[in-house]
């Protein structure tokens, strides 16, 4: 009976040694095996559909909306709600429900574009229809608030979205190239560069260039947005998937502390650590202010994701600033922390 017992408690732990080194030896063991769908390539001439599935758009933020999208080439179908106003929301959740579904079911609408961000699109999470949103694949582009979309879209259908400038972004030389390179040239391997990378305009010194944290080199699939977001998604069944995954970071008017708190949030619930590497863009006004007892950004930041030891550098081009390049949720890529660079390894849409 002894040896009976014995023998199976050396099995199970036999077992359980040999699933540990697989975890430690092979990320065959995590790896996203989901298939993905890419949407249709745009080109100029399109129609695009743009939405409101957050915050409230004042008249001046659409007509610079639709303005944007015509002078990048694009014909601009506005929603049937999106003047409407409920409180702080563009809308109630039903209404701006209806304006996203109406628009993957348009079939004059190539591509769906969120006139901008602020707060509401979580809200809508529990009442997507994903079977409709994969039956009918198009590009839903926006950043901020729509973190929640980009995410839970992607991880419920594998249709990739794409974190970008809202419609209403100011549209800088940087980010318009950035924009139409993924969306349109459809490149199979594409470096995304910081913009202080790229430019030798003055404004461009006058920053703070791209911080290595952690170097070393990871590929994975791209997965994030703003930070706020993300923790609040942390916990529902519509938080990203962290395994493996090259994560981009951003917010803008948060305290250290509070990135603090989120960062844990994520490291606690959302098994932060078992990411492939960190790209962590622009804190906008996200230091302490002066005499505050309080660490720094960059210390908050290096104290949260520099002890994970996984390649990470801050800086990059996206974020709520004027310069922005656009990140195709859910497609391949290969990050060097040292540079900062972004190679994507296939083309974001589909011919």
């Amino acid at each position: 009976m002894q040896r009976r017992t014995f023998a199976k408690r050396f099995f199970l732990g036999l077992m359980a040694a040999s699933l540990g080194a697989l975890q430690l030896r092979g990320k065959a063991v995590f790896k996203d095996t989901r298939k993905s769908i890419k949407p249709p390539r745009l080109q100029k001439g399109d129609t695009i559909g743009l939405i409101t599935p957050g915050s409230y758009i004042s008249d001046e933020g659409l007509e610079k909306a639709v303005s944007n999208l015509e002078n990048l080439g694009f014909r601009v179908k506005l929603s049937q709600n999106i003047r409407k106003k409920h409180g702080y929301l563009a809308g109630s959740d039903a209404e701006r429900l209806s304006d996203l579904h109406h628009m993957y079911t348009d079939t004059q609408v190539r591509a769906i574009w969120c006139a901008r961000g602020g707060y509401g699109s979580a809200r809508l999470l529990p009442l997507l229809d994903f079977k409709l949103i994969k039956k009918h694949p198009k590009a839903l582009i926006g950043y901020s608030d729509i973190t929640a979309l980009l995410n839970a879209i992607y991880r419920q259908t594998g249709l990739i979205c794409f974190h970008g400038p809202v419609a209403s972004s100011e549209m800088t030389d940087y980010t318009r190239e950035q924009l139409l390179t993924v969306l349109i040239h459809n490149c199979t391997s594409y470096v995304i560069r910081g913009f202080r990378q790229t430019t030798e305009r003055a404004e461009a010194k006058k920053t703070n260039p791209i911080q290595c944290l952690q170097t070393g080199t990871a590929s994975g699939r791209l997965i994030g947005g703003n930070l706020s977001l993300l923790a609040s998604l942390a916990g529902t069944p519509w938080s990203p998937d962290y395994r493996n995954k090259i994560v981009f970071i951003e917010d803008v008017g948060e305290k250290p502390y509070r990135i603090d708190r989120m960062l844990t949030q994520l490291r606690q619930a959302a098994k932060l650590h078992q990411a492939a590497a960190f790209a962590l863009g622009t804190f906008a006004d996200c230091e302490a202010e002066q005499g505050d007892n309080s660490l720094s950004l960059e210390e908050t930041l290096r104290d949260r994701i520099e002890r994970l030891k996984k390649p990470c550098s801050y800086g990059l081009s996206f974020g709520h600033i004027k310069e922005q390049c656009t990140l195709p949720i859910g497609l391949p890529a290969r990050f060097d922390a040292k540079t900062g660079n972004i190679r994507l390894m296939e083309a974001a849409t589909a011919d």
